[in-house]
């Protein structure tokens, strides 16, 4: 029974193989949770934030609006954790239902963590829960905040971009006014605001360049410490120096946006225009 499940697990993994490049470069036309408006999240129009005059009202604003995707996000990720960790026994026991080993399957591709041919194992899950894992709302936030100029970037205005995610094939995004010479690449274009908050927390949570980030979350978990807080949201920053070409300089304004916009992202009051 053991081999018949682990046979049946090969050919769910050999059919998924075959967009692994489309996978791990560029997803631009991926039919999944990316490309539809969550439920429970309401298509909102994103304010005019360069009509905002008063800088406190545009902060509050610019929060406000994209504190529900972010919060979608860290459930579907919980959630998506929470399977692995269930799953834990059975992993080990060899006893994966079909349904656990389709599951798995479909995690293993969207984050790349290539399952042993023998089937999952321990040492897989754990590649995977250094991945699926949430992300400190405020981290979200400020890095929002700074790569859409307070959501007032022409990429946030036309494309729904809000953290300067690049994508590589001709027509896929906008074409940035600055781009040097011989580079090919876009400014991805989404269709709602959650889906590029969804692209952003998959980009995070699986791409090489932000490892450091991951392995720093995964001690402050096996620490006990609340992921969520402020203070892990600025112990992250140190993991996204690959973001940026900036590097360290990119960290140290995310920290000092941090800091001086704590009264705003701890703010849950309803703000109006």
């Amino acid at each position: 029974m053991r081999k018949l499940i682990y046979f049946f697990f090969s050919v769910v993994v050999l059919v998924l193989v075959s967009c692994t490049y489309y996978q791990l470069h560029i997803e631009e036309s991926r039919s999944t949770v990316e490309d539809k408006q969550p439920q429970g999240i309401p298509v909102a129009t994103a304010p005019k934030f360069k009509a905002f005059k008063n800088v406190e009202q545009k902060k509050h604003a610019f929060f406000h609006y994209l504190k529900p995707g972010i919060e979608y996000e860290n459930h579907r990720t919980q959630k998506e954790r929470d399977f692995l960790l269930d799953t834990k026994e059975n992993i080990e026991s060899g006893a994966l239902s079909q349904a656990e080993i389709e599951q798995l399957a479909e995690l293993s591709s969207l984050y790349s963590v290539k399952i042993p041919v023998e089937g999952p194992d321990l040492k897989w899950l754990d590649k995977m829960l250094h991945k699926v894992d949430v992300l400190p709302e405020a981290l979200v936030l400020i890095q929002a905040a700074n790569e859409s100029a307070w959501g007032t970037s022409r990429f946030a205005r036309e494309a729904n971009n809000y953290f300067g995610q690049w994508c590589y094939q001709k027509g896929c995004g906008l074409v940035p006014l600055a781009r040097g010479e011989g580079m090919v690449h876009e400014v991805a274009k989404f269709k709602s605001v959650q889906q590029s908050i969804h692209r952003y927390f998959i980009n995070v949570n699986r791409n090489l360049a932000y490892r450091k980030l991951r392995e720093i979350r995964y001690r402050l978990r096996a620490e006990g410490q609340d992921l969520l807080s402020m203070k892990s949201a600025m112990q992250l920053t140190n993991g996204l120096t690959k973001y940026s070409e900036r590097g360290m300089a990119y960290v140290k304004s995310l920290q000092t946006m941090i800091r001086h916009n704590r009264k705003y992202l701890q703010d849950d009051s309803v703000t109006t225009e």
